[in-house]
């Protein structure tokens, strides 16, 4: 387990912008951060990351948190595994205070036991290639006939497993690693109850995840017989989605931003050589046809892409599908055609990083003009074929959504095709419309599901500064998305009126739980009578103090879980600030937190400049205490009260000495309930702490 101390020091250190910027582009917004969004595609920033309060918020998806939270959201890591990926890139050493209780590693999820085993794998597979004779006769002396250096087989971690029938399978078993989680992550096949290497006989290059986590293999054989596949890869797992992945992100992402472009290339030895000659913002789509996911990956770093090929004409051809999908993303790609019997490979290896670079600079060409190209020469002279090509090129014109962008390649085909610019343009129009009328036209059901998201009914306002107003806020946008949800589905009026009573007094308290107001404080004398002071209490004192004398919880368990943290607190001697709840392990208070938190809305500047002036909520503090208190409890209790009433009615049916005890103490509770009702409702005891 990690100590207590080390998660403060791991959580004190991280800086969230600096985290979130490893995996996005954060562009400055006042005193704030903004990017696109990483769980839905937009066009439009809507996530937006603030320094001082280390907390993240994406407007479009309702997702928000801490540091560790957005790993856990972006990466798919567990608690755990984003602790020690922030204390492996800010280099604090973690001592595990004891260790994990077998009831505990049985307790690991499939995703953790995956992603341990694949570490095992890599260093496993690392240590045969330097250390083991076998390894390094065959798989080293591969490498190094490649010619990659030393440091950047290191960098890549590559590897090799050894030819053996089961050499790998028999050390994770012996290393207590379970059988079936090695078939899962497909390192081991089973057949016939004889388990046997999949990768055995083959170089090793792992495939990361863009926080560098270990997701998968590809694996070459070195054998010449051709009935053997000459690459083997991972298959799919609750780790690896080979659409969803790019071999190199990790290591190109830096680089990407850098120079805002991304060099696509077809395998992993083009990364690695392009990488050895300096070239560093290069990816790869690992042989598979390039997917949506894969573009938005690449989108989150830069809009500029430049395709990277071989002379082979028929993978060229091949490859215009996944490019029209580029261009309906909205990015902007080139391609650049590598001499005849040259790829990115062999050309980077002979090459030095300037020579290198100027080649791809001189050589780019814009996609459509290097479509036409192509397609021109092979259509001849044949006027039907070069009909068929123009259409081609109009189709992929037409994804292009930018109406500027889409005007301006019309007016290039015309030139190139020497046809009529509003020829061209009517041609796009018309395969627009006819693609708009297609995706209109599918089953109703498919769209009422797509459409069929949570959305609040007011555009949140993005501005984490300056303290909260009197403004309402619209309850959806506080509640974590599986709430938010569940509330605009299930719930009655009067529930979320509860609900929304809830969130206002949980606002108050992670806002201003460590403000003073001032209260009435009453006291018996010597004599017995009540005396009546004025004291100064904390806004958690304060609340804690009118929930409690009348007995009264929250509905909803996320915002039971947050006041009960405080009350625990304030019996401690605690008082817990925002802090606490936004970098609290439970990811659903830390969610709720960081909602509530970022959703603060400020009075408009229009009204300082036209002269009209208006009180913030800081400024009648102990008021809008009061006000949360009273609202919330007087909701609350006749909710109670009607709670009481129809157990009443049905005790009543049942008739027996039990049942009447039951009603009697019912009775009590109602009776109880009426008489705060009566002091709520004259204001007799709002605020006054009676000791």
């Amino acid at each position: 387990m990690i100590p207590k101390q080390t998660i403060d020091e791991i959580f004190q250190t991280a800086r969230v912008e600096e985290v979130i910027g490893d995996f996005l582009v954060l562009k400055k917004s006042g005193s704030n951060f903004k990017a696109k969004s990483p769980f839905v595609d937009e066009k439009t920033p809507s996530f937006m990351v603030s320094p001082a309060k280390q907390i993240w918020k994406c407007f479009s998806s309702s997702k928000g948190g801490n540091v560790v939270s957005f790993l856990m959201e972006a990466e798919h890591f567990t608690y755990v595994e984003a602790l020690k990926w922030l204390a492996n890139k800010y280099n604090i050493e973690i001592k595990e205070d004891r260790e994990r209780t077998p009831e505990e590693i049985e307790a690991y999820t499939i995703r953790e036991n995956l992603s341990i085993i694949n570490e095992f794998a890599r260093d496993h597979f690392a240590y045969n290639l330097k250390n083991n004779e076998q390894g390094k006769a065959i798989g080293l002396s591969y490498f190094v006939e490649r010619g990659f250096r030393e440091d950047i087989i290191e960098k890549f971690q590559l590897g090799y497993c050894l030819d053996e029938s089961n050499g790998f399978t028999k050390q994770a078993l012996a290393k207590n690693y379970k059988l079936e989680f090695l078939e899962k992550v497909g390192l081991t096949k089973t057949k016939e109850d004889r388990s046997f290497d999949f990768f055995r006989g083959r170089v090793m290059f792992p495939i990361h995840s863009v926080a560098g986590k270990v997701l998968g293999f590809g694996g070459r054989t070195l054998k010449a017989d051709k009935k053997i596949a000459k690459y083997f890869n991972s298959p799919e797992s609750e780790l690896y989605n080979k659409s969803k992945i790019l071999y190199g992100l990790y290591f190109a992402k830096t680089a990407i931003i850098k120079y805002d472009r991304c060099y696509l290339v077809e395998g992993y030895t083009d990364v690695i050589s392009m990488h050895q000659s300096g070239v560093e913002n290069v990816v790869a789509s690992s042989g598979t046809s390039l997917t949506e996911d894969q573009i938005k990956l690449i989108k989150r770093y830069s809009n500029n892409i430049t395709i990277l090929y071989d002379g082979d004409a028929a993978g060229i051809k091949a490859s215009f599908r996944g490019i029209d999908m580029i261009l309906a993303q909205g990015l902007n790609v080139k391609v650049v055609l590598f001499p005849d019997g040259e790829d990115p490979d062999s050309f980077a290896k002979k090459s030095s990083t300037a020579e290198l670079e100027t080649y791809i600079e001189e050589n780019s060409k814009d996609f459509i003009v290097f479509k036409s190209d192509v397609l021109l020469e092979g259509a001849g002279n044949d006027p039907i074929k070069k009909a068929e090509l123009i259409n081609d090129i109009i189709a992929s014109v037409a994804v292009i959504e930018d109406s500027i962008k889409r005007q301006i390649y019309c007016r290039e085909c015309s030139s190139i095709f020497g046809i009529d610019e509003q020829t061209i343009i009517q041609a796009v129009n018309k395969v627009r419309t006819q693609k708009s009328k297609s995706r209109f036209n599918k089953p109703t059901s498919n769209r009422a599901t797509q459409t069929q998201s949570p959305q609040t009914s007011t555009k949140p306002n993005t501005n984490f500064d300056g303290p909260p107003q009197e403004y309402d806020i619209p309850i959806e946008a506080m509640l974590p998305p599986e709430f938010a949800t569940e509330q605009k589905t299930t719930a009655t009026d009067g529930f979320k009126r509860i609900e929304a009573q809830e969130a206002d007094v949980i606002r108050i308290l992670l806002n201003y739980g460590l403000f003073s107001v001032n209260t009435e404080h009453v006291e018996e004398d010597e004599k017995g009578q009540l005396i009546e002071n004025t004291v100064e209490v904390s806004v958690i004192e304060l609340v804690v103090h009118e929930l409690e004398k009348d007995e009264i919880e929250f509905s909803n368990p996320v915002y039971q879980s947050i006041y009960k943290c405080f009350k625990d607190g304030l019996e401690k001697g605690e008082m817990l600030g925002e802090k606490f709840f936004v970098q609290n392990e439970d990811q659903k208070i830390s969610s709720t937190a960081v909602n509530i938190i970022s959703n603060r809305y400020e009075i408009s500047p229009q009204w300082v400049e036209k002269k009209v002036y208006t009180t913030t909520e800081l400024e009648n503090l102990e008021l809008a205490v009061k006000q949360a208190v009273y609202s919330f409890k007087t909701a609350r209790i006749r909710d109670e009260k009607d709670e009481i009433q129809k157990e009443i009615e049905q005790l009543n049916e049942i008739d027996n000495d039990e049942s009447f005890a039951q009603i009697m103490v019912l009775l009590a509770r109602q009776k109880k309930l009426d008489t705060v009702i009566g002091l709520l409702t004259n204001n007799d005891s709002l605020g006054r702490v009676i000791h």
